[in-house]
């Protein structure tokens, strides 16, 4: 999402699209713990990290994925990191690229 956009509109849209089947604005909830593969060939570049892609939802999730890009975008940061702890707790990170000055 353009770095040009307000804050108020990066809190709402930042880091998800508009879902292309449906046209839901809205983040889904991905309730599921575990990901089909289309072959043995893909779930092998998916666990040796060679292929982005989601293996099991308590690493990551598309869920996940638009909180860690929302964050990065509202923090002016080149990407974001959420890791969820017991009772649903998320401990929440953001990466900043750029010179120190």
């Amino acid at each position: 999402m353009s770095k040009n956009y307000h804050f108020e509109t990066l809190q709402q849209h930042a880091g998800q699209i508009a879902d292309p089947a449906t046209g839901s604005r809205a983040v889904p909830i991905y309730q599921t713990t575990s990901y089909v593969f289309k072959d043995t060939q893909e779930g092998e570049d998916l666990f040796a990290l060679r292929k982005p892609g989601y293996i099991y939802s308590r690493l990551t999730n598309p869920t996940q994925s638009v909180l860690e890009e929302r964050i990065a975008a509202l923090e002016n940061g080149t990407a974001g990191l959420a890791n969820c702890q017991r009772h649903g707790r998320y401990r929440i990170f953001y990466i900043k690229s750029g010179r120190r000055q």
